[in-house]
């Protein structure tokens, strides 16, 4: 476990030494998310100009999920999002064999590698906006509420994670350039929006073949929740469909590698 700590902190030092050299880049990622995070909650104060409550949530609620759903990317973007996106290159010119014959994990290797410098700064903007979505909110939290949404905030990191490969993984057989990043693109769109505004089978698909509908929706219902039995059934859901999920790209993964075609063959 130090071995990973120290290789990290290597990863960290040699991600914020390369991101400063292209400032002109470092600078407009920075602003291009921080209009995101405007677009994102001007959306939302417009909506509720007109109506009182949305998906069952009042303003201040609401604020809270959209603050809930900016900081998670931000952590996607940060430690994430630059290391998913270059797998399938390394998967389609044979340059996974690098990271295969290392002696740490590889998918430690290939999913942490490179963190996206500049957008520490723009976590740290998405974290000020949660803090302020919670200082508005005009009721207090237990610490148990917020031990809960602070963990299963976590959890939905990695199921986005494991949902997020999943979309990748086909390259080892396609050998397209980007795997099915259009349809991900597509359907991940539905983490930003409350799952309480879907209805049916619908919301059903959303909570569990492509769970984007757990992601972010529900730690906050768990914060908010009043009923013990519904945080528990919560909790347990998605607990589950975190397992299941696991096991399926974990079973994807090494039938990919036994797949790969490595560049010395």
């Amino acid at each position: 476990m130090k071995r990973y700590a120290i290789l990290y902190l290597h990863f960290l030092r040699l991600s914020f030494t390369r991101a400063l050299q292209f400032r002109l880049d470092f600078s407009f990622r920075i602003v291009m998310d921080f209009i995101f995070y405007a677009v994102n909650i001007i959306f939302f104060k417009i909506i509720y100009l007109h109506t009182p409550l949305l998906a069952g949530m009042t303003e201040d609620q609401m604020m809270i999920f959209v603050a809930s759903y900016l900081f998670l990317d931000s952590l996607v973007m940060t430690f994430l999002a630059n290391n998913i996106w270059m797998l399938p290159v390394y998967i389609n010119k044979g340059d996974l064999d690098y990271y295969l014959v290392r002696p740490v994990s590889s998918l430690f290797f290939l999913s942490l590698r490179d963190i996206a410098a500049n957008s520490i700064i723009n976590m740290i903007g998405a974290f000020s906006i949660l803090v302020w979505s919670f200082k508005n909110y005009n009721e207090s939290f237990t610490l148990f509420h917020m031990v809960i949404y602070v963990l299963f905030i976590l959890n939905g990191l990695g199921l986005y994670y494991l949902v997020r490969m999943m979309f990748v993984i086909p390259v080892f057989w396609t050998h397209s350039s980007r795997g099915f990043d259009e349809l991900f693109y597509g359907v991940s769109q539905f983490m930003e929006r409350p799952i309480d505004l879907f209805r049916g089978q619908f919301k059903r698909f959303l909570t569990t073949i492509v769970p984007f509908g757990l992601i972010v929706s529900f730690p906050v219902k768990m914060l908010f929740s009043i009923n013990i039995y519904e945080a528990k059934y919560l909790m347990i859901h998605m607990i589950l469909v975190t397992i299941v999920f696991t096991v399926i790209f974990r079973w994807c993964w090494n039938l990919g590698l036994k797949n790969y075609s490595s560049a010395s063959s």
